[in-house]
């Protein structure tokens, strides 16, 4: 367990667990977690901003809620609780999209409840949210989700772009391109395009990052 002195809000060691998961150490791009998402819901810049947010805000409140609950939960059960917890935070997300983006919310189908077994959430919690104080644990879980987010969202801008030649659903690529014979690629629009997009994104990263780097 981590020492419970007291420190600022925004203290260096709390902006460092909120600006990390932005580069050094992405959960994608770095721990390698969460890419199954890339396949499912990359096609289109819109699911991939809905899923991006969703899983920021499980993040966020599962670890919040575990790192506040810490101290009471018996070791032995700790990893059914998590499920718990999480589980009870994606349906809330779930039905908050039905709710007001059920659109997007038809288009993620069963994926947003697939973010119960994101292993970004588990892990969180696991390496962070159960050994510090509330407030860490959430700029944690915002930070991760974040991270996560900003790949998806890039992937999707990607896909969306060359693949149908639009962007949230509107033309980008004018009609004289076509017309000179420009050709949208359809293989953006298949799931292995999303595994080579993070592969080329990886290696951009560690690429500009010595410290990733494997000696």
């Amino acid at each position: 367990m981590s020492k419970e002195g007291k420190e600022p809000m925004f203290s260096a060691k709390n902006m460092q667990s909120f600006t990390n998961p932005f580069n050094k150490n992405n959960p994608v791009l770095v721990q390698i977690l969460g890419i199954c998402s890339a396949l499912a819901v990359t096609v289109q810049v819109k699911p991939a901003f809905v899923m991006a947010l969703s899983v920021t805000a499980v993040c966020a409140l599962s670890n919040v809620i575990l790192s506040a609950l810490r101290k009471t939960i018996p070791d032995r059960i700790r990893i059914i609780v998590q499920l718990v917890v999480i589980a009870a935070m994606v349906i809330l997300v779930d039905q908050f999209l039905k709710a007001y983006v059920y659109d997007i919310s038809k288009q993620l189908s069963v994926y947003v409840g697939l973010i119960i077994t994101n292993c970004i959430l588990m892990g969180r919690i696991e390496a962070f949210a159960l050994s510090n104080k509330p407030w860490p644990s959430f700029l944690d879980g915002v930070g991760n989700g974040l991270g996560y987010g900003v790949v998806l969202v890039v992937i999707g801008i990607i896909r969306e772009l060359f693949g149908s030649g639009t962007l949230g659903g509107i033309k980008i690529i004018p009609d004289a391109f076509y017309e000179a014979g420009y050709v949208n690629n359809g293989l953006m629009l298949f799931p292995p395009m999303a595994l080579i997009i993070v592969g080329v994104i990886i290696w951009v990263q560690r690429s500009k990052n010595k410290d990733l780097q494997e000696k």
